[in-house]
């Protein structure tokens, strides 16, 4: 047996080590052939204590292990085409790639320059700016686009399962896991893209590991030990500063100069005011087309929010839009249907004919001239109404609170602006 092992003909012999420690011993065995083995020895001593044979049982594995990589293969393969097909899913309802502002534009254009090669890309931008969809799109113009696209959210898997999540774990490695292992987001992601979401979120711990697999394009599982090799391109996505971090200490500076290869800052939606109407216009037809309905925005809809700050970007308009489709009563969607906080800073200019003159208090209406008198007097009444009404929506944001400083129904206050708007035919 001894001359067995130097040969390396067997991985080790459970009788030697039966002989050297006097205890039973189970191991797993491999041949140079490449069969594998359970071997298990045990002692046998006579009436004095003396150790006088060794009986070994040998349990060939070979078949085993091979039916165990092909389910764990099949099941790796089931995993990816769930995630795939979930993906798929997504696409089918995630809105479309719409821009037009040149601050935006000009985000794309790198996006383009990028989207080819293999380089790890970083996105930028305040949550909401449309981070996970500029990274699908630099999926579909990249070489990858027949591999897998994988997303997770680093901020959401708790930090005891993040590793488990990204790299897998082998059979046994923990208390709970699945006796046949489990493969890892990255091995789903061979050959495709990885979308790395919330980067800033990634645990210290965490970040080392993730800096040895992008630099050697290998993990290793939970409870494995050998490196399993990768060819996986990662998008990384963050709404925090990480330049800070790395001075506070709470991000690596090498990864972070790893993941800022090729950096592209989304701006926000607050300085693309180009991009505001065309993505509202976009919402509302997917909304329209899934309910059914002829909804359009009034002209003065379209200024109340394009004079709107968005703080919450794009995923805030289009959560406004899908309210206001719901809300509205008619087919045209007016401000109030919006409920935006911030109202517009000044009415819309009232489509008047001719300015109309302003009665002297001392002139009586039979000595005045029919020409001196205004030409309609309803609608100056109305234009004068509608000036109050938006003054007190401009002071109080709201039309509950409008009308309670007009001393007056919520309800009787859009009765009477909307009144106005017909007569003096606004949006």
């Amino acid at each position: 047996m001894t001359d067995l092992v130097k040969r390396k003909v067997i991985s080790d012999s459970g009788s030697l080590i039966v002989i050297r420690k006097k205890t039973p011993v189970t191991l797993h065995q491999q041949f140079r052939t490449g069969k594998e083995a359970l071997v298990t020895s045990s002692p046998i001593f006579d009436s004095t204590g003396k150790l006088i044979m060794v009986v070994t049982n040998v349990r060939d594995l070979t078949e085993i292990f091979s039916l165990k990589d092909a389910v764990q293969r099949k099941t790796a393969a089931l995993e990816r085409l769930r995630l795939e097909l979930a993906h798929l899913q997504e696409t089918v309802i995630k809105d479309e790639l719409v821009m037009k502002d040149e601050a935006a534009l000009s985000a794309l254009l790198l996006a383009n320059r990028v989207s080819p090669m293999d380089t790890t890309v970083l996105l930028l931008g305040e949550t909401g700016v449309g981070k996970e969809v500029l990274a699908h799109y630099i999926y579909q113009n990249s070489r990858r686009s027949h591999g897998s696209f994988i997303k997770v959210n680093c901020g959401a898997i708790p930090e005891s399962l993040i590793e488990s999540e990204l790299f897998g774990y082998e059979s046994g490695a923990f208390t709970g896991a699945n006796r046949n292992g489990k493969i890892g987001l990255f091995e789903l992601a061979n050959k495709g893209t990885l979308f790395l979401d919330e980067i800033g979120e990634l645990p210290k711990a965490m970040q080392v590991k993730l800096l040895r697999a992008l630099q050697e394009q290998e993990i290793m599982r939970v409870g494995g030990t050998k490196p399993i090799q990768i060819n996986t391109r990662i998008i990384a996505a963050t709404n925090r500063n990480l330049k800070d971090m790395v001075k506070q200490g709470k991000f690596r500076e090498d990864l972070y100069y790893r993941l800022t290869v090729f950096p592209i800052s989304l701006p926000p939606l607050r300085q693309r005011p180009k991009d505001i109407i065309p993505l509202a216009e976009s919402f509302l037809t997917k909304l329209n087309q899934k309910y059914s309905f002829q909804k359009h925005f009034s002209p003065y809809s379209c200024r109340v929010l394009q004079e709107y700050a968005w703080p919450g970007n794009i995923r805030e308009l289009k959560n406004i839009v899908e309210r206001a489709i719901i809300i509205s009563s008619e087919d045209e969607i007016r401000p109030e249907d919006l409920h935006i906080i911030q109202a517009p800073k000044a009415p819309l200019p009232l489509r008047e004919e001719s300015p109309a003159p302003t009665l002297h208090p001392h002139v009586s209406s039979s000595s005045t001239a029919l020409s001196e008198l205004p030409a309609n007097l309803t609608r100056l009444l109305a234009a004068q109404e509608y000036a109050y009404l938006q003054k007190a929506y401009e002071q109080t944001h709201t039309v509950r609170e409008a009308a309670k400083l007009l001393h007056m129904t919520p309800s009787k206050f859009v009765r009477r602006r909307k009144r106005c708007q017909e007569l003096l035919q606004l949006p």
